[in-house]
């Protein structure tokens, strides 16, 4: 490190000259050539120039130099580390060129050995050898306001205009009146008498300036930046170059336009005026176009088995779909055969619709099986989002469907999965019939018309089905007629072939808003990482409150046969004739007679065949036949079935925040390259924090119960209960 040293060209005497590109060349003059050590310091450095200069005294004068293919910027030399770093940049380059200017009344000159009176260089007041440039910029801006009588298209135009004004003649001013059919603008400083406003014609319609009071009295050399470079307007400034240069540094953007419009911002404003202008340069739906296939590729490393594809569309739009292995294993071995299809809006990202397709587990909560990320809810999309759905299902018959109906879906249900059975979202029913209401009539009826349609959705007979819906008939024949065009086996558990054993409902909505930060638009990727990783967490948290369970049904499932058993205590049981003559089928007095088969698992009543579950009647048989109940439960509702749904992990995608920039993704889909987003650098300011990544941690326990989700402190067992679970411990 100490040895390095460079080949440096000391130019001396000559001027700079500046292209339309804004690229700097150096002529005239004379050239010298020395070494430069890194181990130097600066007072070394200066000795060495002195001595190859024929003992110039250089306290007249400043070092720079340019960096590595970059014509644009000159870079000062005025102690030890900036002469370390120049040695640094230009370790793999030939020659090095150091520009030495002279400077007089703290203003930069183009120095010369014959003459010093050479016209200024600004590179340390904020006009650099291209001052000429900004020069012919502000002079442009200096007659944006000409007068009383100047139109323009609308108010936009006038305060665009009077920005560029402000900064052409160095003052700050304040908006007394700003909407959109006139601005008043007065002159900030205390002293100064400048007014200015403008407002619509009445005869034309124009936006004209009315009146102009005084003049400036307070131009100041330089411009601060905190009211006129304003976040939107460097944007504005900066969007081509960005265009450009994607690499385009704050620190860069902050030097061009103090040197190009005499403006001072600091780093954090170059930053926020650089993001806005990358948000207008590339759409949400460009950053996607680019981050997608990797994401993609990276779920199918990190996450084998699961599926993932991406689909580049035109107009830089796309489809995104995702199952992951774990979701995929767990619904084909744990959850019941039902499918919820929705819709998930998540607020602050208006640019993509989230369509889903979620089951649930033995405890009715909800359990993601695939997402698919849109621009739209259309019917190409649905039907997109049910192929891709059917390809990755290892068991694609004999699933029961619930949506609104809404895109196409009862057509493309049954086109794609042909044995599968398709029924209403109850929510989204009611809604639509409280649509049909009479608004005449008062909220009373209304909410009796609304618990007739509930009582008839949950029939589980034809018989008490018709009785409903007459009550209905009873007040509005036309909205009976409306509920049996919307075909009762899609809503009734009367008439729907399909198994949905009690579950009517699904959270997958709510629970992703809640997943998703409501103040941040994120991009996709990270959006689609957010979810992941929530749904991660909720795999282990369930997987590890399992394993704490000892009986053979779930909590949800037991409570529920102990309720019904309290009640089937009462009942009159009686062994028919019927059947098969193994005493398999038995009848049971409710107020009304009721038949229970036990072989077919079915009971007039037709709650056990609805719910999965046997009924009270079924239980009163079994308490007198002195048979376990929990045989005759469905599958689903059992402790084994619920560990199998949740026995697969989602594996973590370490490096997701950073896609690699030497990956071509885009020939692989057909999409147009975009910049690739780069890492944040050290230093540059955080946009408003979105919530990181969820990170998995151990889950609460109780050490008095030994369950999950809770601590001692709100522990809500007995105390005879903890004492015989510590003593089994």
């Amino acid at each position: 490190m100490g040895s390095r040293q460079i080949v440096a060209v000391l130019q001396i005497g000559g001027e700079f000259t500046t292209d339309d590109d804004g690229l700097m060349t150096y002529s005239g003059g004379e050239a010298h050539a020395m070494h430069v050590k890194n181990s130097w310091t600066f007072k070394a450095f200066k000795h060495e120039i002195s001595s190859t200069l024929n003992n110039l005294k250089l306290d007249t004068y400043v070092f720079k130099y340019f960096l590595p293919r970059n014509n644009k910027t000159l870079i000062s030399i005025s102690n030890d580390k900036d002469l370390k770093r120049m040695v640094e940049f230009h370790a793999d380059s030939e020659t090095t060129y150091i520009y030495v200017i002279k400077k007089v009344d703290n203003r930069v000159i183009k120095s010369s050995l014959a003459d010093s009176s050479t016209p200024a260089d600004s590179a340390i007041t904020g006009t650099t050898p291209d001052g000429s440039k900004r020069q012919k910029v502000c002079a442009s801006w200096e007659n944006a306001i000409t007068g009383v009588g100047q139109v323009f298209e609308g108010p936009k135009e006038f305060r665009d205009a009077l920005h560029k004004y402000a900064i052409a003649h160095k003052f700050h001013y304040r908006f007394i009146k700003n909407d959109s059919s006139r601005v008043t603008v007065e002159c900030t400083d205390e002293g100064c008498p400048w007014r200015i406003h403008a407002s619509k014609s009445p005869a034309k319609k124009e936006f004209m300036i009315k009146k102009v009071v005084g003049s400036h009295t307070c131009e100041s050399e330089t411009v601060k930046s905190h009211r006129l470079a304003s976040q939107k307007w460097v944007a504005s400034v900066i969007k081509e170059k960005l265009r450009d240069s994607p690499n385009y540094r704050p620190r860069d953007i902050a030097n061009d336009l103090q040197r190009e419009y005499g403006l001072s911002l600091n780093y954090s404003q170059a930053w926020r005026g650089k993001l806005i202008a990358r948000k207008e340069l590339y759409s949400p739906h460009e950053e996607a176009c680019n981050q997608l296939p990797w994401f993609r590729d990276r779920i199918l490393v990190t996450n084998p088995g699961s599926m993932a594809t991406v689909v580049a569309l035109e107009d830089s739009k796309f489809r995104f779909f995702v199952a992951f292995h774990a979701s995929l294993h767990g619904f084909e071995h744990g959850c019941r055969p039902l499918l919820f299809l929705d819709v998930v809006s998540v607020k602050p990202n208006k640019h993509w619709k989230l369509l889903a397709a979620t089951s649930v587990d033995g405890e009715g909560d909800m359990f993601p099986v695939a997402l698919s990320v849109v621009d739209d809810e259309s019917q190409e999309n649905w039907h997109w989002f049910l192929e891709q759905l059917k390809a990755s299902l290892p068991m694609p018959g004999g699933i029961t469907f619930i949506s609104t109906g809404k895109g196409g879906l009862w057509d493309d249900v049954s086109l794609i999965f042909p044995d599968s059975y398709h029924g209403y979202n109850v929510n989204f029913f009611i809604e639509e019939f409280k649509t049909q209401l009479d608004d005449s009539w008062s909220e009373e009826v209304k909410d009796m018309m609304v618990e007739h349609l509930k009582k008839a959705m949950y029939s589980c007979s034809v018989d008490e089905f018709n009785q409903y819906v007459d009550l209905i008939k009873a007040e509005s024949g036309k909205l009976a007629e409306w509920l049996m065009e919307a075909k009762p086996d899609r809503w009734s558990d009367a008439f729907f072939k399909g198994s949905r054993l009690g579950q009517y409902t699904c959270s997958i909505s709510e629970t992703i808003a809640e997943w998703i930060p409501n103040r941040y638009e994120l991009p996709v990727v990270q959006l689609l990482d957010t979810i992941r990783c929530n749904l991660m967490e909720t795999i282990y948290i369930r997987r590890e409150t399992s394993n704490t369970w000892s009986e053979v049904l779930t909590p949800s499932a037991n409570e529920k046969i102990h309720e019904e058993m309290t009640k089937a205590l009462s009942l009159s049981v009686v062994c028919s004739a019927e059947g098969d003559g193994n005493g398999n089928v038995f009848q049971v007095c409710d107020g009304s007679v009721y038949v229970v088969n036990t072989d077919t698992w079915d009971c007039t009543c037709g709650k056990w065949r609805v719910s999965g579950i046997p009924c009270l009647h079924a239980l009163a048989v079994f308490e007198q036949t002195e048979q376990n109940p929990l045989d005759y439960c469905a599958k689903y509702f059992t402790t084994e079935c619920y560990r199998m749904t949740y026995a697969m992990s989602i594996n973590p995608i370490p490096d997701v925040i950073v896609p690699p920039t030497s990956t071509d993704v885009s020939q692989s889909v057909g999409l147009q390259p975009c910049p690739i987003l780069t890492r944040r650098q050290v230093g540059r300011p955080k946009e408003k924090p979105a919530d990181p990544r969820i990170a998995i941690k151990r889950a609460v326990r109780c050490s008095r119960c030994k369950g999950y989700g809770h601590n001692k402190a709100t522990c809500k067992v007995p105390l005879t209960v903890t004492a015989a679970v510590s003593s089994q411990v």
